[in-house]
């Protein structure tokens, strides 16, 4: 008979924050799954690009959960809050259309990217192979950001940015601490 370890809670300052990334992957992905259903009817011009951005996102998950299971660490306890939470946002801003859309993306990213960086100064040294999870995912959630920011190029600072961006960012922000707490 084979015994089976149970996965153990997070002991490192890296574990933590793998841990967080892979609850905040889920979330976007569930963004997105929100945001393409509605987009159906609301902004039908975003579909292919939300599709692309949340393939990115499942990939992303998996690497943060690969990483975790090699580790035999549980997943946050965040995770299933950051899913629910990601789906609800999806939905409630798509149906305000593709600007609502694109501004969620920017503010979600602009924390993510923050974040990403400030994970990447604090392992540097520390756990390589965090290091190396976190970095494999920086360009395209840089990419998402930039994208959708191009939306809003040529116009004065659009509403859906001034409104959404820092509820959505102090959302994000908040899911964060949270998530290293838990």
């Amino acid at each position: 008979m084979k015994l089976i370890a149970l996965p153990r809670p997070a002991d490192s300052l890296a574990e933590r924050t793998l841990k967080v990334n892979h609850a905040g992957e889920h979330g976007a992905v569930n963004i997105y799954a929100g945001q393409r259903l509605v987009a159906q009817v609301t902004c039908r011009s975003l579909l292919d690009e939300l599709a692309e951005f949340q393939s990115h996102e499942e990939k992303h998950r998996a690497i943060f959960q690969a990483e975790l299971e090699r580790r035999g660490v549980r997943r946050c306890r965040s995770y299933l809050l950051c899913g629910v939470g990601g789906y609800t946002l999806g939905v409630i801003t798509a149906l305000f259309g593709r600007s609502a859309i694109a501004a969620t993306t920017v503010a979600v990213e602009r924390v993510v990217l923050g974040h990403l960086k400030h994970q990447l100064r604090d392992l540097a040294g520390v756990d390589d192979a965090a290091v190396v999870a976190i970095s494999s995912i920086v360009q395209e959630e840089q990419q998402h950001h930039d994208s959708s920011a191009a939306h809003f190029q040529g116009r004065a600072r659009s509403f859906w940015l001034r409104m959404l961006t820092p509820v959505v960012s102090a959302s994000t922000e908040t899911v964060i601490w949270l998530g290293m707490r838990l």
